[in-house]
């Protein structure tokens, strides 16, 4: 049964269609999209975007009055939910999500994507499962990413004389991944994980130097603190994260947006990981592309550095 909800201030947010960062065409990434903004949707409109990621093929079949039904909205609730997805209606949002779909059927994505990973459940189906959430995250964050932000921010880190890389927990072994890469090409970059110690690193950057902040909800406290400092004294600030309207994003300069497919053990922070690594190695390779000679040549004299600690070839340990 439609539930006919007044749209009202106090029944129902009404989401304007900025409300949603999009950076892809209406056609492309709509759950991407839908993923991305439903911390952003409250009341029916949350509902309509819930109800749309469990099951994206009934969604796609189903005409607008059986969707505010299966909802419990109503449909000019579904009308709002397609503009604010930068849809002129229903019919396109419809075409959209099959489209996606579609494709992610074609590429086995769809396959037990948020089911729960049950303690009887085989070793190959829990390999199953987890290649298609993170080809999934993969998918939809190639999606979301602003490759204009990413040239941006390469160049910055080409022409910084230094980099700090802020990120707490599991955001800390991303960045100091991000912090061996830049070092291996002679990039001056430096990874801190302690407030205190971060806090005074960035209170030493001028403009010029690059300050990276890592956090995929982008409400980690310290890690908007130090990036804040680092904004304050001149840096470029960056913030990799999955919520584009976070703390972190707000005041960063440049905004790498990533996403996620949760899984049973690994919540949205844990499966965005590798995410994040992708467009971390996206950033740098751009940055050594732009600094070709200097990588080239900082790249072979590390690696000849290194090279009489591996094991002589013929010895078996």
């Amino acid at each position: 049964m439609v539930d006919h909800e007044v749209d009202t201030a106090a029944g129902t947010a009404v989401v304007d269609a900025d409300v949603i960062d999009r950076r892809s065409s209406a056609s492309d990434g709509v759950l991407a999209r839908v993923r991305n903004g439903l911390g952003e949707l409250t009341g029916a409109l949350r509902r309509v975007a819930e109800h749309v990621l469990s099951d994206p093929e009934a969604a796609a079949r189903s005409t607008i009055v059986e969707l505010a039904e299966r909802s419990g909205t109503s449909p000019a609730t579904i009308t709002r939910f397609c503009r604010a997805m930068g849809f002129e209606g229903y019919a396109d949002l419809r075409l959209g999500i099959a489209s996606e779909t579609g494709r992610a059927r074609s590429a086995g994505w769809t396959v037990d994507i948020g089911r729960e990973i049950q303690p009887s459940d085989p070793l190959a189906r829990v390999l199953d499962q987890i290649m298609a959430a993170d080809t999934r995250a993969m998918h939809d964050t190639a999606t979301l990413l602003d490759l204009g932000e990413v040239e941006r921010a390469a160049v910055a880190i080409a022409g910084a004389s230094r980099v700090n890389i802020f990120g707490a927990s599991g955001s800390a072994l991303v960045g100091e991944e991000m912090q061996f890469s830049l070092h291996r090409i002679g990039v001056a970059a430096w990874a801190w994980n302690d407030v205190h110690e971060g806090l005074a690193s960035a209170a030493l950057l001028r403009s010029g130097d690059v300050a990276l902040g890592i956090s995929h909800t982008g409400q980690t406290r310290e890690t908007i603190e130090m990036l804040a400092e680092a904004g304050s004294r001149g840096a470029t600030t960056l913030a990799l994260t999955g919520f584009p309207r976070s703390p972190l994003a707000e005041l960063a300069d440049i905004v790498l947006l990533t996403a996620s497919q949760a899984t049973t053990f690994r919540p949205d922070a844990l499966s965005a990981r590798h995410p994040q690594l992708v467009v971390l190695d996206l950033l740098y390779i751009a940055v050594a592309q732009r600094t070709h000679d200097r990588a080239h040549a900082a790249f072979r004299r590390t690696a000849q550095a290194v090279d009489g600690h591996k094991a002589a070839k013929g010895v078996v340990s």
